[in-house]
Order: C-alpha cells, then structure tokens, then sequence
C-alpha cells in the first residue's frame, strides 16, 4: 500500500509540475503592441479586424494597401507594412480619438514596406510621441496649419527620427495663424522619451526632404551615415536645428545619399526625386511606375518647395500637442517589436525541465 501511495504521490507531484509549467508557457499570451487601434471612422481594442486597404494583423503590426481615409491612430507601440499607395488625412469625426494629424500613435512607430504614405492635417501629417522610423518606404507628411495658433506646425512632429533602408522622407509645415512656427520635422520631448538622448535625427543612405518656415529641421542633433546635406551648402547640426555655414537656421533641409561613399551596391544617386534619366532599380522608388494623380499622390517623387526666408535666429522651442496625453509606455529608442523573443527560450526551458520532471518521477 505504501507503494501504490507513493506512486499516487509522485503522479500528483508530477501533474502539478507540468500544471505549473503550462501557466509559465502561458505567461506571455499578450504580445506587445498597440492596446487600440482608430482607423476608417472607428476604434478596435482587439486586432484581427480589417477593412478596404487595411487589416490589424496583430497588436503591434497594421498594414495598409492601397488604403485611402480617415486618419489613424494607435495607442502603443505599432509597426505599418505599407503596400500601393496609402492616405491618411485628418478626421473631421465628433468622437475621433484623434485630432489635428494624418496618423498619430503614442509609442513607437515603424513604417517600411514597399509602398507609399501620404499623411496630412492641420497640426501634423504624422506624430509619434516617441521615435519614428522609415525604413525603405516613401512618406509625404504635410500639415497646412489651418485653424492652428500658438502651436508648432510640422509635417512630422516626434521624440526622435531615423530615416533607413534607402527611406525617401518629404515633410513640411505651414501655417499664418497667431504664434505658428512651422517646420518640416520638429523633434521634440514630450516628457515621454529619454530627454537629453531624445530629440536626435538619424539619417542612413536615405534620403530626407524637409521644409517650413520657422526651420527645415528642428532638433538638438542627429547622425549622418553616408549622407550629406545638399541644402543648405555647408549644412550642420546646430544647438537646436540644423544650420547652415554661417549658423543661421534653415527654412529648407534636404539629404541625399552621399555619391563620394554610397552604400554596397549602389552608384551616383544625385537624381534624389526619381527622375527619368536614372532608371536602375537602385534608384526607382516602389511606386514610380505607378500614376500620379495628384501633387502628393507619389511623395519620393515631389521634393518639398523650398521657403523664400533664408535666416532665422536659432532657437529652441518647446510646444504640447493638442491631442490628449496618453500613459508613457517603455522607453525604447530601438524599432517596435511585435513579440518577445526572450519568453521562446524561457518557455523551450521550462518545457524540457518539466519533461524531464515527469520522466524522473516515473522511474521512481
């Protein structure tokens, strides 16, 4: 009898052994990512939803093709996967939890694909909280500054911006209101990043385009890897915007791959706006046999218009977005990810423990 209780005893160890271990395999069932998405007019708290042009994969992953609409929104970390052309323009919707931007999400976002984005609003065509990466697709964010005062107006405003993967960037900011500044990209730290390192432009054998008024490119500084700045002549990064050779800041920023070094593979890319002379597949951007419908239909293919002002006394400034502030969520300056990969390992671990717990139990 003692036996049989033994082994009686030994199976119940071993059930809640394995017991123990599915809830630890099962730990990590949420993956990272958005907790809500707003697209087309309406707000999902659980992906696996789609509609025309769009489809929310999973929390940390939407991709858009050919998706043309209202403006888009998520709340946390978020990855776009861009295909065709794509449109997000400002929702004029009473109960959008958006307001004043093309796409906005507060977290990190990451574009890329081999598609096109064109996004436009009022305040800002794209804001990100914390850092935006383009990464090998074509992005024309602009904002017009309609009904905006007392605010910085740009087409990109975020915590900082990389451009890479031979991404092609135009942004610009507009605006005649009471107290606009209006820029191409504006970095800001919107007590969200990781305040002194935050505010950084990063660009990599990509090209970059930016214009407004008040300053092309507003940041505390920024990395160039085989790149150079075409405009201004002499371009640098100064305390608070890029500059030009005399230190005065500059309306109008433009970057191109740096034709002395370019990258593996590549040859003269002088032709940043994809004209016809230059036709390999090095230099023609995804959606260039595509047609143009309009003046931002194909954004790599516009380079921003440049200002008539040429200098600007260097100044930092700092302005709160008009949208709500979100909950901070963890600080990263790496690209989103839509997993994690260090709970794989964990759980291969427990699994072969918990094997080899049931194995031993057996033999006694």
């Amino acid at each position: 009898m003692f036996a049989a209780e033994s082994h009686t005893g030994r199976h119940h160890i071993a059930i809640a052994a394995m017991a123990c271990l599915c809830v630890l395999l099962g730990g990590p069932s949420c993956a990272a990512g958005a907790e809500s998405l707003f697209i087309a007019g309406a707000t999902y708290c659980e992906p696996g939803v789609s509609g025309p042009g769009w489809a929310w994969t999973d929390a940390g992953h939407l991709e858009l093709d050919g998706y043309a609409g209202d403006a888009t929104a998520a709340d946390g970390d978020l990855v776009v996967t861009l295909a065709g052309q794509n449109s997000v323009t400002e929702s004029n919707a009473p109960d959008a939890d958006i307001t004043l931007c093309g796409m906005e999400v507060w977290g990190n976002l990451t574009l890329r694909g081999t598609g096109t984005l064109t996004a436009t609003g009022s305040q800002c065509g794209i804001h990100v909280s914390r850092t935006l990466v383009v990464d090998g697709c074509a992005v024309d964010a602009r904002a017009d500054g309609a009904d905006v005062t007392d605010e910085a107006v740009a087409g990109v405003i975020a915590g900082d911006m990389a451009v890479c993967g031979r991404g092609r960037v135009v942004a610009t900011g507009a605006g005649s209101g009471a107290g606009v500044r209006a820029y191409g990209v504006y970095l800001q730290d919107l007590g969200l990043g990781n305040g002194a390192a935050s505010c950084r432009l990063s660009v990599d054998a990509s090209w970059l385009d930016a214009a407004g008024t008040d300053g092309g490119v507003a940041c505390l500084g920024g990395s160039l890897v085989s790149v150079r700045f075409v405009t201004p002549a002499g371009g640098t990064f100064g305390a608070s915007d890029v500059v030009d050779a005399s230190g005065a800041v500059a309306p109008h920023v433009v970057v191109e791959p740096d034709v002395a070094t370019p990258p593996a593979g590549e040859t003269d890319r002088r032709d940043v706006s994809g004209d016809s002379a230059d036709k390999s597949p090095a230099h023609v951007n995804p959606a260039a046999e595509e047609p143009t419908t309009g003046p931002t239909a194909n954004p790599a293919l516009k380079p921003a218009a440049a200002t008539t002002k040429t200098t600007t006394t260097a100044t930092k400034t700092t302005v709160a977005k008009v949208p709500k502030p979100k909950a901070a969520t963890a600080t990263t300056a790496t690209l989103p990810k839509t997993g994690d990969s260090h709970w794989i390992a964990v759980s291969t671990l427990l699994f072969v423990l918990g094997t080899m717990l049931l194995v031993a139990a057996y033999r006694c």
